[in-house]
């Protein structure tokens, strides 16, 4: 895949293993920049039809990566807006618990503990190794007063996968829902909405699918869509925005899911990441980030640090996380040396499809030379 790294500025200025954070975007996103300057620079309002139909097809672009089917899809400025706005969709008296993991990323404890004042009750599943989330645990959580499950595909932490496949089944039993947070997982791991018979997918382009902050995705099961009826809306989620007239019915499509005035250039500066994501292909891309995650935890176990991440290839997503002594005091060696990774009570490391093995070893070789004079 050394083909495509000419077309990422950033990896020419370091070693960068951080896509798990922020993923390096092509120089290919600068053209969507210039030409929406120039669109307000010369702004005329038959450009809303135009972004409007660049809009649909990223989103499109999107559901044919996940493979789910055109009009499934809307995307806005990040997860916490469109999961919020699955939620409004609910009276929470007859079916309040909300249920989910303790090692999910903050934004999703912070919006459903928030719709608490409309009835809802949080039920929060421990992890019993603090590294995975409890698959056992969470079906044993949902019940027939459960209204919606919501964990994440792979966790922020260690970039441990879940077993979606029971906690679906036990969530069909009684009639609830499952919102799937693929934020950490798609790009880096191929997913299947159809094999995995989620009714929500969440997700974003600006780690695994090099694009911008700001644009995030929701994918709605379409045998759901005429079902839902959002509370948190805005005049983009009516049949015929451009009309400019009173809402009378809602979008019969995903972007029913929309709110006001949309994050246009998000999504156009994402649109070259993901044409790159797609041609690469999601085999090819997971198969070398297992290769290069094994190469990490290898150069880990012969230096005696301590992995974190599962090394079950079914069990793990595009992250290797490492925890010893002094840790995150050598995550910031590191980046001020330019080997960029992250810590988030561990040191996070995501090679991607632009990385080499050179880059791997060379980072390891920094890392654990750091790691042996933190303890020495």
């Amino acid at each position: 895949m050394t083909d495509y790294r000419g077309q990422f500025p950033l990896l020419s200025r370091c070693v960068y293993l951080n896509s798990n954070a922020t993923g390096a975007i092509p120089r290919s996103a600068q053209s969507a920049l210039e030409n929406y300057w120039h669109t307000l620079e010369q702004w005329r309002d038959e450009v809303w039809q135009h972004w409007l139909n660049e809009l649909e097809r990223h989103a499109d672009e999107v559901a044919a990566l996940i493979g789910a089917p055109r009009g499934s899809v809307i995307c806005d400025t990040n997860l916490s807006t469109l999961l919020a706005r699955i939620l409004s969709c609910f009276d929470f008296r007859e079916r309040p618990r909300l249920v989910t993991s303790d090692l999910e990323f903050p934004s999703v404890p912070f919006v459903l503990g928030a719709f608490a004042r409309y009835g809802a009750r949080l039920i929060v599943v421990e992890s019993r190794d603090g590294a995975t989330i409890d698959t056992e645990q969470i079906v044993r959580a949902i019940d027939e007063r459960t209204q919606i499950v919501c964990v994440s595909h792979a966790t922020f932490g260690t970039g441990a996968l879940l077993d979606v496949v029971p906690l679906v089944r036990r969530a069909r039993a009684v009639g609830a829902l499952v919102v799937l947070d693929a934020y950490q997982s798609v790009g880096a791991v191929p997913i299947d909405v159809d094999a995995l018979d989620v009714d929500f997918v969440l997700g974003g382009a600006h780690k695994w699918l090099c694009g911008s902050y700001e644009s995030a995705f929701l994918y709605v099961r379409p045998s759901l869509l005429h079902q839902l009826t959002p509370s948190a809306t805005g005049w983009m989620a009516s049949a015929d925005p451009l009309s400019f007239g009173w809402p009378n019915r809602f979008a019969d499509t995903a972007r029913r899911f929309a709110s006001g005035t949309p994050a246009v250039l998000p999504s156009l500066m994402s649109r070259p990441g993901l044409t790159i994501v797609r041609e690469v292909g999601m085999d090819a891309i997971r198969r070398l980030s297992l290769d290069r995650t094994d190469r990490i935890i290898a150069r880990a176990d012969e230096a005696g640090l301590t992995v974190v991440t599962p090394r079950a290839h079914a069990r793990r997503g595009g992250i290797v996380t490492l925890c010893f002594a002094d840790d995150a005091e050598v995550t910031r060696a590191l980046t001020v040396k330019g080997f960029v990774c992250s810590y988030r009570r561990g040191l996070r490391i995501a090679p991607h499809f632009y990385n080499t093995n050179d880059e791997i070893d060379c980072f390891m070789d920094e890392l654990v030379e750091l790691a042996q004079a933190a303890v020495s």
